[in-house]
C-alpha cells in the first residue's frame, strides 16, 4: 500500500493527503458533536424522570395500588393510549402495569433493589425495553401513597417492598439521533470531496513552478541544450523558488563548464599541431632518408635528431600542461590538501632553478609559513614562477626570492614585460611577441593563477623598478604549523 502510494504522482499525493487530513477532522468533529448532542438530549429525558413534577404526574392513591395486582386488557379501550409508562415493581420482582401506562417495562435486579430498600438507593436513569422490544429510559423510585382519610390532613407513605417506576420511550430521540447521523455524514462526504478537489488544485498551482522545472530538464536531457533559465520573481523566497534558482545556477555552471572545455580543446589542438607538425616532418626526413638510401649528413642527421627530442620534450610538457590545467578547468578538487610548510617548496623550487640557470645569481631570503594547499601542484607553480624568472634573465643578472609573512615575490632582472600585455599573462596559451621564439605552451601563470586560487590566495605580476618583472604570491597560512601538524613531526 505504502510503495503503490508512493508510486502516485505527487499532485494526486497532496490530494489524498489533504482529504484524508479533512476526513479525519471532520469525522473527529462529526463523533464529537454527535456524543454532544446524545448527551443533552439523554439528560433532557432524565431531568424529566428526576424532577418532582414527572414523578407525581399520576397521582396514586390507595384505592389505585390495591387494584394494581391485575394486569389490565388489551382491548378494554384505554390501554396503550398513553406514550409514557408506569408500573409498580414487587420485591420479588413481580410488576403491576396502571391502565395508563404504554405498556410493561422489562424489570432488572437494581430496580429490584429499590423496591427492597428504597430509603438506601439513590434512584438512577438508565436505558432498558419494553415487553415488546422497544428502548426506553427507565426510572425507578421508592414509591410515595397519597392516603386519603375520612378526615383532614392527607397524608403521603413511604412504601416499602414496592418501588414506582417510570419510562420514556426513546424511539424519538432515537430517529433524531439517526437524523443526526445522516446529516453528519453527508456533510463530511462532501467536506471531503472537497477538500480533495481543493488539494488537487492547490497542488496544481503550488506545483506549476516544479512542472516548469521538469520541462526545462527534460529539455536539458533531450537536446543538452544549457541556455536554458528559468523565471523566479527576485522576492519569492521559498522553497521552489531556492530550486529554481540552484537549478539556473547549475545550468550556468555547467554552460561555463562546457564553454571552457571547448575552449581548452581547441587552444590544445592549435598548440599541439606546430610541434606535431615539426616532429612528423622531421621524421619524415629521417625515414625517407632511409628509404631512398641517400644519407642525411652527420651533423644535419644529429640537428634533426636533437630537434625532434626537444620537440617530443616539449610536447611532453605540454600534455603535462593542459592535464594540469584542465583538472582545474574542471572544478576538481585535490584530493592530498594538506598543511605544506611553504619556505620548503620554495626552497626546493630553488634547487632545480639553480641547475637551469647556472650563470645566474639566485638569491633567497625565507621565513616560515604553513598554507593548505596540494603539496605537488603548490611545487609545480612555484618552480613555473623560477622558470619564467630563469628564461629571461641575462647571462650574469640576479633572481631575488623573498618569502615573508605569507608573500613569495621573484624579482628578476630581465626586460620586463610591456605594459599592455600585463592583463593578459594569466590567459591560457597566451604568449608575448618577444618570448613566441622561446621554449615553452604559455600555459604556465595560467597553473600558477589556478593553483594559488585554489589555495586561496592571490598572484599578481608587476614592472619592477630599475627593470625586469616582480611576481608576488600571496597565501593564508600562519609561522608556524598547527598543533596537529607539530604532533605528527614528533
Amino acid at each position: 500500500m505504502i510503495r503503490r502510494f508512493r508510486s502516485l504522482p505527487i499532485r494526486s499525493r497532496l490530494a489524498l493527503l489533504v482529504a484524508a487530513a479533512v476526513a479525519f477532522g471532520v469525522a473527529a468533529v462529526s463523533v464529537t458533536c454527535w456524543f454532544i448532542v446524545r448527551g443533552k438530549l439523554y439528560s433532557e429525558i432524565d431531568n424529566n424522570l428526576l424532577s418532582q413534577k414527572q414523578a407525581q404526574q399520576y397521582p396514586l392513591v390507595k384505592s389505585v395500588l390495591d387494584d394494581c395486582h391485575k394486569e389490565p386488557a388489551d382491548d378494554d379501550g384505554f390501554s396503550g393510549r398513553f406514550d409514557d409508562y408506569a408500573q409498580l415493581i414487587n420485591s420479588d420482582g413481580t410488576v403491576c402495569t396502571f391502565q395508563f401506562s404504554a405498556g410493561a417495562v422489562n424489570v432488572t435486579d437494581g430496580d429490584k433493589a429499590v423496591a427492597k430498600d428504597p430509603q438506601s438507593i439513590d434512584p438512577t436513569p438508565r436505558n432498558g425495553t419494553d415487553s415488546k422490544g422497544n428502548d426506553v429510559r427507565v426510572l425507578a423510585r421508592p414509591l410515595i401513597v397519597v392516603n386519603f382519610p375520612d378526615e383532614l390532613p392527607t397524608t403521603r407513605v413511604l412504601w416499602s417492598d414496592r418501588a414506582y417506576m417510570l419510562a420514556v420511550p426513546l424511539k424519538g430521540t432515537e430517529a433524531t439521533l439517526n437524523d443526526l447521523a445522516l446529516v453528519l455524514l453527508l456533510v463530511s462526504g462532501i467536506g471531503v470531496v472537497g477538500a480533495g478537489a481543493a488539494g488537487l488544485a492547490v497542488a496544481r498551482a503550488g506545483l506549476r513552478p516544479v512542472d516548469k522545472l521538469t520541462e526545462a530538464v527534460e529539455h536539458v536531457a533531450r537536446t543538452e541544450d544549457l541556455s536554458i533559465r528559468i523565471p523566479v520573481e527576485e522576492d519569492n523566497d521559498d522553497e521552489v523558488a531556492r530550486l529554481t534558482r540552484s537549478f539556473n545556477s547549475m545550468t550556468s555552471a555547467l554552460a561555463n563548464s562546457r564553454e571552457l572545455q571547448q575552449q581548452l580543446i581547441a587552444d590544445a589542438g592549435h598548440e599541439l599541431r606546430t610541434p606535431l607538425t615539426s616532429l612528423r616532418t622531421n621524421i619524415e626526413l629521417l625515414t625517407r632518408s632511409e628509404e631512398t638510401g641517400r644519407p642525411i649528413p652527420p651533423a644535419d642527421r644529429k640537428a634533426l635528431l636533437a630537434s625532434v627530442k626537444a620537440q617530443m620534450t616539449e610536447l611532453a610538457s605540454l600534455i603535462g600542461d593542459l592535464q594540469e590545467l584542465s583538472r582545474s578547468d574542471t572544478g576538481q578538487q585535490a584530493t592530498t590538501v594538506t598543511v605544506v610548510p611553504l619556505q620548503e617548496t620554495v626552497e626546493a623550487a630553488l634547487r632545480r632553478a639553480r641547475l637551469r640557470g647556472p650563470e645566474l645569481t639566485i638569491t633567497a631570503d625565507l621565513q616560515p609559513w604553513y598554507v593548505r594547499a596540494e603539496p605537488s601542484a603548490l611545487e609545480r607553480a612555484v618552480v613555473n614562477i623560477l622558470d619564467n624568472a630563469v628564461k629571461f634573465s641575462p647571462e650574469g643578472e640576479s633572481v631575488d626570492v623573498v618569502l615573508k609573512d605569507g608573500e613569495l615575490t621573484v624579482r628578476d632582472h630581465g626586460p620586463g614585460i610591456p605594459a599592455e600585455d600585463l592583463p593578459h599573462v594569466f590567459d591560457r596559451f597566451w604568449r608575448s611577441p618577444s618570448a613566441r621564439a622561446l621554449p615553452g605552451s604559455g600555459l604556465g601563470l595560467s597553473i600558477v593563477a589556478r593553483t594559488v586560487q585554489q589555495a586561496g590566495g592571490a598572484v599578481s605580476l608587476l614592472p619592477a623598478e630599475g627593470g625586469g618583472t616582480v611576481v608576488t604570491v600571496r597565501l593564508p597560512g600562519a609561522p608556524t604549523p598547527p598543533p596537529d601538524m607539530a604532533l605528527e613531526e614528533e
